[in-house]
């Protein structure tokens, strides 16, 4: 009874507190677009900080500028460059129902996590995906957010307290939760700029003392083997860094995704490729065009030392998925199929992360600090808390 009256109070906080204006519901699902204005969001006006010179000319004072470019540098962050949008939200909501079957194992670390956050926690689980992490700790209330509508709809499914967002610009209130977890999700954003934002975001929305657990793919694998099955990027996808979502000019060239002849597959939708495509090109032009707004030369690697991948997911034909998002992705090129595995082959986009990466990006937020760093299952992991 008493766990009942608790989770009651807590839904009451939620849609009362947690949000900066009422939630909107469309079919039991809460969506993002709805709650675009929720941010508090302060457009400073020049007329308080101006002097008028003897024509009545006004003269905007350097802080007003430097308050500009720091609201245009947290904009840039937040347009989704192409490269996410076709080969990120386009895919996971083609393969949702396919994905969500494979996703139902809970990883240790993140389980003593939960576990160990005391009684009566809000939690928020940024990129929740099918929502499997909801709910873990009994004792805790769990809300989720995630960027594909259609995992959100699994979720709200099944019960659980959700809505349709993006993770550089969490539409929750400062402050209200008691802890926030990132599961495999920041390496699937493609600058830096972005990646750093998605932390900001997740410390912002806890508590001061609150903790944020984060974990992301390492370019480390413990099955170096498993490496060979990924593509990395090269120079003929450069074009998916410059898109209309982006702060620059898309280029005005265009190619479609090339089938890869595969070898061999593992359950997790994965393919190795011919040993003939080894060899890659560097990522040096992809380089020069996105560090100027992006800051994402620190992060894209040559063929020695790659980080960025496309990971691929094989929809098997007897899937009903196939029949929608599928068609369209095989129409529009997004997509090929695999007749020989009688499957449709997408590719997902993939940041792999190296050694100390996720910590550096960590050390430049001042009101955050790492009280616990791991390696986990081929993954970087770290523990931060809140301090101001």
């Amino acid at each position: 009874m008493f766990c009942n009256v608790l989770r009651a109070s807590r839904s009451f906080y939620l849609s009362s507190k947690a949000f900066h204006l009422p939630t909107v519901i469309i079919g039991s699902v809460s969506y993002s677009g709805i709650f675009s204005t929720m941010r508090e969001v302060k457009v400073k006006g020049v007329s308080s900080s101006c002097t008028l010179d003897s024509n009545g000319e006004s003269h905007i004072l350097q802080s007003e500028l430097a308050s500009d470019s720091q609201r245009n540098s947290s904009l840039n962050v937040q347009f989704t460059p192409e490269i996410e949008k076709k080969y990120v939200h386009h895919v996971y909501d083609a393969i949702a129902p396919h994905f969500s079957s494979t996703r139902f194992a809970k990883w240790p670390k993140v389980a003593n996590f939960l576990s160990s956050l005391p009684s009566g926690s809000l939690v928020l689980d940024a990129g929740c995906g099918n929502g499997k992490y909801l709910g873990f700790n009994p004792d805790c209330f769990f809300i989720g957010c995630d960027i594909s509508a259609p995992l959100i709809k699994i979720c709200a499914d099944r019960g659980h307290e959700v809505l349709v967002a993006d993770a550089v610009d969490l539409p929750y209130r400062t402050g209200f939760g008691d802890a926030a977890i990132s599961i495999a999700v920041l390496h699937h954003l493609s600058t830096q700029g972005r990646r750093k934002k998605a932390i900001e975001e997740l410390i912002r929305v806890v508590k001061k003392g609150g903790l944020v657990l984060i974990t992301v793919w390492a370019v480390e694998q413990e099955d170096k083997s498993l490496l060979a099955k990924w593509t990395p990027l090269t120079q003929k996808y450069g074009e998916e860094w410059i898109g209309p979502g982006s702060p620059r000019v898309r280029s005005p060239s265009s190619c479609t995704l090339e089938s890869i002849p595969e070898t061999e597959e593992n359950g997790f939708g994965e393919r190795k490729q011919d040993s003939g495509e080894s060899s890659m090109q560097s990522l040096q032009e992809i380089t020069s065009q996105t560090e100027s707004y992006s800051g994402a030369s620190t992060d894209v690697k040559n063929a020695n030392n790659q980080q960025e991948y496309f990971v691929p997911w094989h929809l098997p034909y007897h899937r009903a998925e196939v029949s929608g998002a599928s068609a369209c992705a095989l129409a529009n090129g997004l997509a090929k199929k695999d007749d020989k595995k009688g499957a449709v082959v997408y590719n997902r986009y993939y940041h792999v992360f190296s050694e100390g990466e996720l910590e550096r990006l960590v050390a430049g937020i001042d009101n955050a600090v790492i009280v616990d760093r791991f390696f986990d299952k081929s993954n970087w992991c770290v523990v931060l808390e809140k301090k101001l």
